[in-house]
């Protein structure tokens, strides 16, 4: 983590609000408890579905929010510009690495094949040794179950290790996973389990 600035919360989550309010909800918590460490919400820049809510929230809380977005969704005018700092980008592979280098740790909240993508990325940069962040799923409403038990199954079929699955930690609460990510990010291990 760099002196600079604040321990940095990269949250990965859906372009749309979903199909239960509990979505929102938990965005909102989580923006909300980021800024209320003093920590940095580093996210995709959008201000439409749970992108938007996790950072009004961040804001309204008096946190410190980084977006990074490509030019073609700039152009949509889905970029949120009420952000401390907004980058644009040419690219979206650029949008991944600077949210990477400017994080200390990862969340995914529910969202589609773009969330998916995003959290698949960076558990398997820290499984190579591409970086030592903790990588967390905030749990809302059973929607990670699923991925879960397909995970399981990929443990119990021999396509991932223990090791692997035991990078990623889990949580239904967000005070309790950003605890938990402060006690990750010093090299403790993040833990797998099942809610």
């Amino acid at each position: 983590m760099s002196p600079a600035r604040p321990f940095s919360i990269c949250v990965y989550c859906g372009s749309r609000l979903g199909a239960q309010d509990a979505y929102a909800d938990a965005a909102r918590a989580l923006g909300t408890a980021i800024a209320r460490r003093g920590w940095r919400l580093v996210y995709g820049g959008g201000n439409v579905g749970l992108m938007g809510q996790v950072a009004d929230a961040a804001l309204a809380a008096g946190g410190q929010v980084c977006g990074v977005i490509p030019d073609s969704l700039m152009r949509r005018e889905v970029g949120h510009r009420g952000l401390q700092e907004l980058h644009v980008v040419d690219t979206m592979h650029a949008r991944k690495q600077r949210m990477a280098e400017a994080s200390d740790a990862f969340v995914a909240l529910p969202g589609g094949i773009g969330t998916l993508e995003e959290l698949f990325e960076v558990w398997t940069w820290r499984h190579l040794g591409y970086h030592d962040k903790p990588v967390a799923l905030l749990e809302v409403a059973g929607y990670w179950q699923p991925l879960l038990d397909f995970m399981q199954r990929t443990q119990a079929e021999g396509f991932v290790s223990a090791e692997q699955a035991g990078m990623l930690v889990v949580e239904d609460d967000a005070e309790r996973l950003l605890d938990r990510l402060a006690v990750d990010s010093t090299g403790q291990a993040g833990h797998y389990r099942r809610i």
